[in-house]
């Protein structure tokens, strides 16, 4: 069993049967408000010539971040990631940092700017520092990226060797983000626990019992402070809930591993970035991917605890303002080619999808991605879907 918990390299690329590793969390975070001075001298231990990876943030990294860096003597760099961590990019990042002679990678963004940083440091051996501008994703932490298409297509993720050697959480930075992101971040965060007790509920090893039962805590933490949060830009419940996306979202999928980390709601996002390019953010595609998952466990399993669970999401949805249905994606005229190009993606032989305890028909994901505000007389309501024919329910 202990094969699964390996989190730095995929199944596919093992080496051993007996290799154990995991990359749990970064070798130093500093957090608190206005720590960005502090950490300079931090960064300067790791190297002298930084290349700075940014995208939109850049103006951000220029008022912010330079001073302080030029502070400490460093020779710095800057680089555009552009819109996605993609091939491309990763190329001329490379050379940039070559031409640069740069010995220390920073990313500093949303969770797009940490996935190149981080691809590109592991790629060049070099450490790498993350400062997220957002709370919309754990990628500041996990020892992960994934790689898109220049439209916003998933294709493929990395394993990396580690978590990043230097996390730098500046809730004065992350205060400047739009609101948006730190909804989008909740919905990344709760699914955890909707994926991590499906995938590895039953799991009898330490670690993932562990990682478990605190997806579950990070679930409760989201549900009961996220109101009060984004009602309080910048207090100390609000850090709790940065806290929550960021860091505790992050120790979850190091301590379990992959088989922790993702399963039909990160599958569902997946497949909706080949429709949908930038539209919507990450959490906001996951978060409507967990109400696909339970509507499936609901659906096939006929699991009331996965309808009541829907239910009570899509109340917390409605009260912070995440995505319920593809029309609040930005999919209201959706095609059904579109749609079953988005279902077949999720349902690729090498998806997380199949991580669930049962298996999934491309018409059970179809009819399931469009009634995730169904009622909970789930009976009526599985056949009404499934008999009247997935084009009605997608002209609604």
């Amino acid at each position: 069993m202990h094969n699964q918990l390996i989190s730095t390299q995929t199944l596919s690329t093992q080496t051993s049967s007996s290799l154990f590793t995991l990359a749990v969390a970064p070798a130093k975070v500093i957090r608190g408000c206005g720590v960005l001075q502090e950490a300079a001298a931090e960064i300067a231990r790791l190297g002298s010539r930084p290349l700075v990876v940014a995208g939109r943030t850049l103006a951000t990294v220029q008022k912010s971040l330079q001073p302080i860096l030029k502070e400490q003597q460093l020779q710095i760099a800057q680089a555009d990631y552009g819109a996605d961590c993609c091939e491309a990019t990763l190329k001329s990042l490379k050379k940039a940092a070559k031409e640069h002679k740069a010995d220390v990678i920073i990313g500093v963004g949303g969770g797009k700017a940490m996935d190149t940083a981080k691809l590109v440091a592991h790629q060049l051996e070099l450490p790498v520092v993350t400062i997220p501008t957002s709370a919309a994703t754990c990628a500041a932490w996990s020892a992960l990226s994934n790689v898109y298409s220049p439209e916003g297509a998933f294709l493929y993720d990395v394993a990396l060797s580690r978590c990043p050697d230097l996390l730098i959480l500046d809730y004065d930075l992350i205060k400047t983000a739009p609101q948006r992101t730190l909804v989008a971040g909740i919905g990344d965060a709760i699914a955890k626990w909707y994926e991590a007790s499906v995938s590895s509920g039953h799991s009898q090893q330490t670690l993932i019992i562990s990682a478990v039962q605190q997806a579950r805590v990070l679930r409760d933490i989201l549900l009961q402070k996220s109101t009060a949060a984004l009602e309080q830009p910048g207090s100390e419940v609000w850090q709790e809930v940065v806290d929550a996306n960021v860091l505790l979202a992050g120790v979850i999928g190091g301590l379990g591993g992959a088989q922790c980390r993702t399963v039909a709601a990160h599958a569902v996002h997946n497949g909706l970035t080949h429709i949908c390019g930038h539209t919507s953010i990450h959490g906001e595609k996951v978060a409507y991917g967990i109400l696909v998952q339970l509507r499936l466990e609901e659906m096939i399993q006929g699991n009331q605890l996965a309808a009541t669970a829907r239910q009570q999401l899509l109340k917390f949805y409605a009260e912070i303002g995440l995505p319920q249905k593809l029309a609040d994606l930005g999919l209201g005229n959706i095609t059904l080619s579109e749609l079953q190009t988005a279902a077949e993606i999720a349902l690729n032989p090498n998806s997380d999808i199949h991580r669930l305890p049962f298996k999934v028909a491309l018409e059970q994901l179809m009819a399931a991605m469009v009634s995730t505000t169904a009622p909970t007389d789930s009976r009526d309501t599985t056949s009404r879907v499934l008999t009247r024919g997935i084009s009605d329910e997608v002209e609604e």
